[in-house]
C-alpha cells in the first residue's frame, strides 16, 4: 500500500495502517478494470467497453498497483496485455505478448475511470516490443518526485530480465526512464517489485525470483542501488504455493508488525491470494489457508493473483476498512487461460 495522503515523502507512513485488514474478504460484484474485447484493433488507454462484448483472452488487464493521492482519490497503475505483431493470441500466449502500463482514477476506490495516455510503453521502458509489467510507484526523498519500479522483460519469461525504474515530476502521469537496472542477475527472472521504507532511512525491495520464491534486497541510497539479502522471504513450499510465491503486498500494522498478502500458485493454472505476518520484514509466518480463492464462478474461476490493498475513506468515524484489488483469470481458454481482468474484494471486518 502506498498512501500519499499520510505522507508525501519516502517514509514508513506510506505503508502504515492502524488496523490489520485481516483474513476475511468479500468479493465485490463489479469488475474494477475490464479487458478490451476481441474486436479491439487499437484500444485507446481511456476507452470503455460493454461488459457483454466477446472476450477470449486476447487482451488483458493485470498487475494493479494503487497510490492514495495527497488531496484525496486514488490512481491505479496496471498493465494492459496486447497481441504483438505476428502473435495474435495475445495474453493467451503471454511469452509472445506485449504490455504497456496505463492508469485509472477513482474518487472513492470503488468506480475506476481509465485515464488518457500511456504511462510507460515497453519501448520507453527498455523492453523493446515485449513487456513492462507490475509497476510500483513510490515517493522519492521529500516527495517532490515519484519513482516507478517495474519488471522489464525483453523476451519470454525464461530469459534474464530486470527490475528498472522511471521518474515522474508531474505527480505520476509522465515518466522518464532512469539509467541502469535496480536489480538484475544473469540467469534470473525477477518480477512484481514492491518497496517498503524502513525506519533507518533505507528501503527494502521485495520481488519474485522465478523458481525460488519471494526474495528481498536493501538500498542505502534511496532506492537506486540494491543489495540482495540472504535467504528467501516466502518459499514455494506450501499446499497453495508449491508452484510459485508471487507479488507481495506489504503493510505495516500498528502494534502488529508487517502483514503481507501474496499470490500463491499451487500449479500453473491455479492461483490463490495468501497471507503472512512478520515482526522484522525478513522472517515470515504463513497463514495456512487462502484469504481469497478462485471461483466458484465469475471472472476468477482459475486464478486470483497479483494484488494491492487500499484504505477506503472512513465513514462517520467508523473503523477503517480496506479494498483489495487483484488480477483475476476466468480460465475460459485452452489450459485454463482466458480473460484477465482486475477485480476487487472488500474486507468483511467493517
Amino acid at each position: 500500500m502506498i498512501d500519499l495522503s499520510q505522507s508525501r515523502s519516502a517514509s514508513p507512513l506510506v505503508h502504515s495502517v492502524v488496523t490489520d485488514p485481516g483474513k476475511d474478504w468479500v468479493k465485490d460484484a463489479n469488475v474494477a478494470i475490464e479487458a478490451p474485447p476481441d474486436v479491439a484493433i487499437d484500444p485507446q488507454p481511456d476507452a470503455k467497453w460493454p461488459p457483454e462484448a466477446l472476450r477470449t483472452g486476447v487482451f488483458g488487464a493485470v498487475g494493479p498497483r494503487v497510490i492514495a493521492l495527497p488531496r484525496g482519490g486514488y490512481r491505479m497503475y496496471y498493465s494492459q496485455i496486447l497481441p504483438r505483431p505476428g502473435f495474435p493470441a495475445g495474453a493467451n500466449d503471454f511469452d509472445n505478448a506485449t504490455t504497456r502500463i496505463l492508469s485509472a482514477f477513482s474518487a472513492d476506490g470503488d468506480v475506476w475511470t481509465p485515464e488518457p495516455g500511456v504511462r510507460l510503453s515497453p519501448q520507453a521502458g527498455g523492453a523493446g516490443e515485449f513487456r513492462v509489467v507490475s509497476s510500483e510507484v513510490v515517493p522519492v526523498g521529500d516527495g517532490r518526485r515519484l519513482r516507478m519500479y517495474f519488471e522489464c522483460c525483453p523476451g519470454s519469461q525464461s530469459v534474464t530480465n530486470s527490475i528498472r525504474s522511471a521518474i515522474s515530476i508531474d505527480g505520476g502521469l509522465e515518466w522518464e526512464l532512469e539509467p541502469g537496472a535496480r536489480l538484475e542477475s544473469a540467469g534470473h527472472n525477477f518480477s512484481a517489485p514492491r518497496i517498503v521504507f524502513l525506519n533507518n532511512g533505507r528501503c527494502r525491495l521485495y520481488c519474485y525470483d522465478r523458481g525460488c520464491g519471494i526474495i528481498s534486497a536493501v538500498s542505502d541510497d534511496g532506492g537506486l542501488v540494491f543489495r540482495q539479502e540472504l535467504g528467501v522471504r516466502i518459499a514455494q513450499d506450501g499446499a497453495h504455493d508449491s508452484h510459485a510465491t508471487f507479488a507481495p503486498e506489504i503493510l505495516c500494522v500498528a502494534n502488529v508488525g508487517y502483514v503481507m498478502y501474496y499470490a500463491g500458485y499451487s500449479q500453473s493454472n491455479r492461483a490463490y491470494i495468501l497471507r503472512a505476518v512478520s515482526e522484522d520484514g525478513l522472517n515470515w509466518q504463513k497463514d495456512p489457508e487462502p484469504v481469497i480463492s478462485p471461483g466458484p464462478d465469475g471472472w476468477d474461476i482459475a486464478k486470483c493473483s497479483e494484488m494491492c490493498v487500499i484504505r477506503l475513506p472512513q465513514r462517520d468515524g467508523g473503523a477503517p476498512h480496506y479494498r483489495l484489488l487483484y488480477e483475476a483469470c476466468d480460465g475460459t481458454a485452452i489450459n485454463e487461460r482466458g480473460v484477465w481482468r482486475i477485480a476487487s474484494a472488500t474486507n468483511a471486518a467493517h
